[in-house]
């Protein structure tokens, strides 16, 4: 997970006390300017929307409508001949896209890939990774872990006739708490022992926010024998990553979130060198380029994470990654996070001050568990929070709920600002006391 970058002095809440203060602030932050870069949603009131969301849909960078409409040029102009004339050839399309990919998750280029989807992906590395023994055939997972991932973990292991009511190990928080203490999880890993395959486990879990020292996770798993797989869904652009360093095996994650590559944006994985010679289901994109067009049977992988390809590369669906990785590249990631500090910070104090006993942060309070997002629960007695989100909403906040009872929001560095908090507390306020 990422680092609080060293002497960087965070905000006080008080850039937060008035509208004036927070554009004061905004003005004396140079990331501002990439505010710009974004194209914001339209409002339906009179005043500007507020838009709080990236951990569910990152905006539209400006320059992805140009991407997106030089490839369909080309394919008019083109046709097939697009595959390898055209101005980035659909052949090898996302090849210019895995050095900046691989500088956001910590690793190198050969050992990223941009395909699929994060599901698709988790299944066909789990295909590789999780090839349970009669004595090594357990899976770890959070309880609360995004519903698509515990589809896949729960689907895999019946593929292998293994009863996820005993092969799936599942960890809580305690009674009466949100989130999880890392001495819960490595006490649950070594209690697994050596029946433990594979643990999965999220960069950021969805719901609460909570960021998790992944090297510990790790060297836990790593000690008893088993795997390690990182879900980064809500941790890449939001946190600097390290897989290499983390010494993940292997990682998937989406590019619709905090990498703005827009709705059912290609996905990304993540396979560690030293599994280049693990079986995988194969394609004929993962076999090597010299001989692909050959169309000979048996399979020749790719060198590292492209041997886990299965079809030629989307090229829609990737296209807007072109405009959204050179802004990353542009103020890097090391400065997108202390500008998360700031934001999320700032807004962090402002709801224990000014809404104290009205609403509860649930998300760590601690900067290093967390990235950008707040995830928030309200007092009984008042709206609850899908009334909430519903309120603001109608105000032109966006942010989102999660059943049964959370708002999340997130004040992402590369186009959110101080006034967008102070809008969003102002209208808070009004919706909790119902002016």
């Amino acid at each position: 997970m990422g680092h609080t970058p060293a002497g960087f002095p965070l905000v006080s809440v008080t850039a937060l006390a008035s509208l004036a203060a927070a554009r004061a602030q905004d003005a004396a932050e140079p990331l501002q300017a990439l505010r710009a870069q974004f194209v914001q949603p339209r409002a339906r009131g009179a005043g500007p929307t507020v838009y709080l969301c990236g951990h569910s849909l990152g905006l539209a960078p400006r320059e992805a409508r140009r991407c997106v409409d030089a490839e369909i040029a080309d394919w008019e102009e083109l046709a097939v001949t697009g595959h390898h004339s055209a101005r980035h050839p659909w052949a090898e399309y996302t090849e210019d896209l895995r050095a900046p990919l691989a500088r956001l998750v910590g690793a190198a280029a050969d050992d990223v890939l941009l395909a699929n989807s994060l599901t698709v992906n988790l299944h066909l590395l789990l295909a590789s990774f999780f090839r349970p023994t009669a004595s090594r055939w357990r899976i770890l997972l959070e309880a609360g872990a995004f519903s698509s991932d515990r589809h896949a973990i729960e689907s895999q292991l019946r593929q292998h006739g293994l009863d996820p009511a005993d092969a799936l190990i599942e960890i809580a928080p305690p009674p009466g708490e949100d989130c999880l203490a890392a001495q819960q999880i490595d006490a649950a890993i070594r209690a697994a022992g050596s029946s433990l395959a594979v643990v999965l486990w999220p960069g950021v879990q969805y719901r609460t926010g909570q960021a998790f020292d992944l090297a510990s996770i790790a060297r836990a798993a790593h000690t008893v024998g088993a795997l390690v797989g990182f879900d980064h869904a809500h941790a890449i652009g939001n946190l600097p990553l390290a897989l290499m360093d983390d010494d993940a095996d292997f990682a998937v994650w989406c590019s619709y979130k905090y990498l703005n590559g827009g709705p059912g944006a290609v996905g990304g994985l993540f396979v560690h060198p030293r599994h280049a010679g693990r079986m995988r289901l194969a394609g004929w994109w993962g076999h090597e380029a010299r001989t692909r067009f050959q169309m000979q049977p048996g399979f020749v992988p790719a060198p590292g994470a492209a041997g886990w390809a299965v079809s030629n590369p989307p090229v829609f669906s990737s296209a807007p990654l072109h405009a959204s990785l050179a802004l990353f590249d542009r103020a890097s990631i090391a400065a997108l996070r202390a500008r998360s500090l700031s934001l999320t910070g700032a807004l962090h104090d402002a709801l224990a001050t000014r809404f104290a006993g009205r609403v509860r942060v649930i998300t760590p309070a601690d900067p290093e568990r967390r990235g950008c997002q707040l995830s928030l629960r309200f007092a009984a007695g008042g709206p609850d929070a899908r009334q909430v989100f519903e309120a603001l909403l109608a105000r032109d906040v966006i942010g989102d709920f999660r059943a049964p009872d959370v708002l999340r929001v997130a004040p992402v560095p590369l186009y959110n600002g101080f006034e967008d908090l102070w809008r969003f507390l102002d209208a808070l306020d009004a919706v909790l006391g119902q002016r």
